[in-house]
């Protein structure tokens, strides 16, 4: 298949939607497919680099979010490049710019067009104007207007999967987990040189948490649960890896909590380079309770580090057995699921369920479902498109 993929955020940009493109497109050319990413420019990328298959559409930074972006033209420059390249499906990954131009390019080509709806937006909405501007009723209505007329829905958990039906989405939907290249995670690395790098002694007991550095990330919380965890390990160290507009607020409360020499932020790091932190650590670490794909939570799985994670539903199901990690509520729960682990670290150390998570989250079977949701999405559009009038409930992928 020849697949366009629409994208407001891509590589070099850092964040769990990039991640989880760049996994698709491997594993889906890995499988015979062509795929093209139509995304926006990059103040990081030179117009002259020479990017196979990527198209950058000219584009701004987005409001509030400055460090990602929204494209403000090339509607009819990507349906040109669209007609060349032969598209036989659109695959959208934003409900900005580039997926209205993604949304508009399959209805001129009349190809099938299916959507992934990462963000829940009603977590971030804060970030317009403190949360006076918008509200969630006014994500439920731009939600329903995006998806009305696709040829389905991938939601990457049954968080997202409720929430959508919740708005009156009846649009087919399947839930697809984003899936990890495995490879990345399993590999031999060299943590002892990390170590070092980092100045970090070799019996400290480390602590991972890998994030944007943002308000809905919650990591003020895991800051705030350091000293009885310090108390009873004085070499405890908490490692945060990530960027973000909390940084320097993070910084004054390490301050004022007095615990500097626990704490170590690492700032941004590559993705393809992140896999030696997840083996330095013991145990990964996170307070937010607005995910709905946690790519860090699986990587970290991936990688046979065990997880102490905020409770909602996305991660009470991911994290079903505590050989793979467990989930709280309150700060005292996270406090004693730590002593926990680090006290007994072979406790909980059963295979069987690793194993047979470890191919849920897999790249491949990321890839196999993926295919598997394109085909029965051409069917419910040739479908549609012969019915001439819209479809009810179960008459989705019948033939």
């Amino acid at each position: 298949m020849n697949i366009g993929i629409f994208t407001d955020t891509y590589f070099p940009q850092v964040s769990g939607v990039a991640t989880s493109i760049q996994t698709l497109r491997n594993d889906l050319e890995r499988k015979g497919n062509t795929v093209y990413i139509f995304t926006t420019t990059d103040p990081n990328v030179s117009k002259n680099t020479l990017e196979p298959n990527i198209f950058r559409l000219s584009s701004i930074p987005f409001i509030s979010f400055t460090d990602r972006r929204i494209a403000y033209r090339g509607m009819f420059h990507a349906l040109k490049l669209a007609k060349e390249l032969d598209l036989d499906i659109v695959h959208t990954q934003t409900e900005f710019s580039l997926g209205l131009i993604g949304k508009f390019v399959a209805h001129s080509l009349k190809i099938p067009c299916v959507h992934t709806y990462h963000t829940m937006y009603e977590d971030y909405l804060h970030y317009v104007l403190n949360g006076h501007l918008l509200k969630p009723y006014h994500v439920k209505q731009v939600s329903k207007l995006f998806v009305s007329g696709l040829a389905g829905v991938v939601a990457p958990s049954q968080r997202v999967y409720n929430t959508l039906r919740g708005y009156g989405i009846t649009t087919p939907m399947e839930i697809i987990p984003t899936g990890v290249d495995l490879s990345a995670f399993t590999q031999p690395v060299d943590t002892v040189k990390l170590r070092q790098d980092l100045g970090l002694q070799p019996q400290q007991r480390i602590l991972l948490t890998l994030s944007r550095i943002a308000n809905e990330k919650k990591i003020e919380l895991l800051l705030q649960s350091m000293p009885p965890l310090i108390e009873k390990y004085p070499e405890i160290m908490l490692v945060i890896v990530g960027d973000g507009p909390d940084r320097d607020d993070l910084d004054k409360l390490v301050q004022k909590l007095q615990i500097e020499q626990h704490v170590l932020f690492v700032g941004e790091v590559p993705h393809d380079q992140v896999s030696p932190y997840y083996h330095m650590a013991e145990l990964f670490v996170s307070a937010s309770d607005t995910e709905s794909q946690g790519l860090t939570f699986i990587e970290a799985m991936a990688a046979d580090l065990k997880c102490v994670v905020r409770s909602n539903a996305y991660t009470n199901d991911l994290f079903d057995d505590p050989s793979l990690g467990v989930t709280y509520d309150q700060p005292a729960q996270y406090v004693n699921a730590i002593i926990q682990y680090l006290d007994h670290p072979h406790l909980f150390d059963a295979v069987q369920p690793r194993q047979k998570k470890l191919y849920t989250i897999s790249s491949d079977a990321f890839g196999d479902h993926i295919l598997e949701f394109y085909r029965d999405s051409y069917k419910y559009f040739l479908k549609k498109k012969l019915a001439n009038k819209p479809l009810k409930d179960g008459q989705y992928y019948n033939d």
